[in-house]
C-alpha cells in the first residue's frame, strides 16, 4: 500500500514539475539569449525582462490549472469511483437494497477501494441470499402455520362433535320415550277438548315438544356413524332437489337463487349427506338476508377436490364469531335457533372425508365452502 501511494505522489510530483519546465522553458530560454554576450543588445534587455515578468503570473496561472486537472483525473481514476460505488453499496445496504451492484474483484494484486468494494459486494449478495431464504422459510411457516390453525380447529371440532354425540347417545332413548308420549297425550287431549282457546294451549304445547324433538335428533345425528359407503354424487342434481324442495320456504320467499353448478361436477359422497348440509346453507343464507336477497351457487376444483360455495348478500359474519361458527348449540338468533345445523353440516362433511368452512366475502355478505373428494 505505501509502495502504491508512493508511486502516485512521485508520479504527480514528476507531472508537475514537468508542466512547470515545460511551460517555463521557452521565456527562460529568451531571457537567457537576450543576455548572452554573443548577441547582448543593451535596449533590448529590459523590454525582455518586462515582457517575462509579465508573462511568468499567467504561465504559473496556467501550470496549476493543469496540475489540478492532472491530479483531479488521477484521483478519480483511482479514488472517486471506487468510493462512490462502495458509497452506493453501503447505502444499499442501509436500505436493504440488496440488488447486486459491484462487480466480484477478490485479487490481493488490486488496489486497496477495489478490495473494499469486493468485501462489500460479497457481503451484499450473502444478504441478499439470506433475506431470500428467510423469505421463503417465512412463506413455509406463515402456510404450516395456516394448515395448522385450520386443522387444530378441526381438530377441536370433531371432539366437541364426539362428546356431543356420546352424550346424546346416553340420553337420547330417555328423552326420546317421554317426548313420543307427550305427543300421544297431547293427540288426544286436542281431540277431546273443545274449547278454542284450550286448543291452541295444546297446539302451542305440541309446538315446543316437537322443537325437543328436534334438538334430540339432531343430537343424535352428531353421533351417529357414515350412513352408508361414499358413492358418485352428480352435485347438479342434488343441488336442483334441493332448490325445488325449498321453493316454498318462508325463509327463502323473496330470495333469488342463482345456480352455477355444471353437470359434469361429479364428488363422492352420500347424496342424504350433501342434500342436509345444502338445505341447511341455504336456509341460514334466506335468515341471514331477512328473505330478501341473492344466493349463488358455485363451484371450483382444487386438486383432487371439488368446492361447492354458497355466496349471500347478507350482512356476513362476525369477525368474534367465526371461530365458534360451528359449535353444537352456537347460535346468533334471539329466537328459535338451536345451533346445531351447522355443527350436524360439518359432521356429515367430515364422515364424507370432506370439510365445511365459512368465510366473509370481499364484496359483503358470507360465504360457506363444502369440500368433498372427486371421483
Amino acid at each position: 500500500m505505501r509502495f502504491r501511494v508512493a508511486s502516485i505522489s512521485f508520479l504527480l510530483a514528476t507531472a508537475s514539475v514537468g508542466l512547470a519546465w515545460l511551460s517555463l522553458q521557452p521565456p527562460l530560454i529568451r531571457l537567457l539569449k537576450a543576455i548572452d554576450p554573443a548577441n547582448y543588445e543593451q535596449a533590448a534587455v529590459p523590454q525582455i525582462v518586462s515582457e517575462v515578468r509579465s508573462l511568468l503570473p499567467w504561465l504559473l496561472i496556467a501550470d496549476l490549472l493543469l496540475v489540478a486537472v492532472l491530479i483531479f483525473a488521477v484521483l478519480h481514476l483511482t479514488l472517486s469511483r471506487a468510493l462512490m460505488r462502495t458509497e452506493q453499496a453501503i447505502e444499499g445496504l442501509g436500505r436493504v437494497d440488496l440488488e447486486p451492484g459491484l462487480p466480484l474483484i477478490g485479487s490481493s494484486n488490486a488496489p486497496l477501494l477495489s478490495r473494499v468494494e469486493a468485501a462489500v459486494s460479497r457481503v451484499t449478495e450473502a444478504l441478499r441470499a439470506e433475506r431470500a431464504t428467510i423469505q421463503r422459510q417465512l412463506a413455509d411457516l406463515t402456510a404450516a402455520h395456516t394448515q395448522l390453525t385450520r386443522a387444530q380447529t378441526e381438530l377441536v371440532a370433531s371432539e366437541r362433535l364426539v362428546t356431543v354425540g356420546r352424550l346424546a347417545a346416553g340420553v337420547a332413548h330417555e328423552v326420546g320415550n317421554p317426548l313420543s308420549g307427550i305427543l300421544g297425550y297431547l293427540s288426544l287431549a286436542r281431540s277431546r277438548e273443545r274449547d278454542p282457546q284450550n286448543q291452541e294451549f295444546l297446539n302451542l304445547i305440541e309446538k315446543e315438544v316437537l322443537r325437543i324433538d328436534g334438538i334430540v335428533r339432531g343430537l343424535l345425528e352428531l353421533g351417529r356413524p357414515s350412513r352408508g359407503v361414499p358413492q358418485p354424487v352428480v352435485l347438479a342434481s342434488v343441488a336442483q332437489a334441493c332448490l325445488s324442495l325449498l321453493r316454498k320456504a318462508p325463509e327463502l320467499e323473496g330470495v333469488e337463487i342463482a345456480s352455477r353448478i355444471p353437470d359434469s361436477a361429479v364428488v363422492r359422497g352420500e347424496a342424504g349427506g350433501i342434500s342436509q348440509i345444502l338445505i341447511n346453507l341455504l336456509l341460514n343464507a334466506g335468515q341471514a338476508m331477512g328473505g330478501k336477497g341473492r344466493i349463488a351457487l358455485q363451484t371450483s376444483e382444487v386438486g383432487a377436490q371439488l368446492e361447492l360455495h354458497v355466496e349471500d348478500e347478507g350482512p356476513g359474519i362476525p369477525a368474534e364469531n367465526l371461530p365458534r361458527l360451528f359449535e353444537p348449540f352456537f347460535t346468533t338468533r334471539s329466537a328459535g335457533g338451536t345451533g346445531l345445523g351447522l355443527a350436524v353440516s360439518l359432521h356429515l362433511a367430515l364422515g364424507m372425508g370432506g370439510t365445511l368452512t365459512a368465510a366473509n366475502r370481499p364484496a359483503g355478505g358470507a360465504r360457506f365452502t363444502l369440500t368433498l373428494p372427486t371421483t
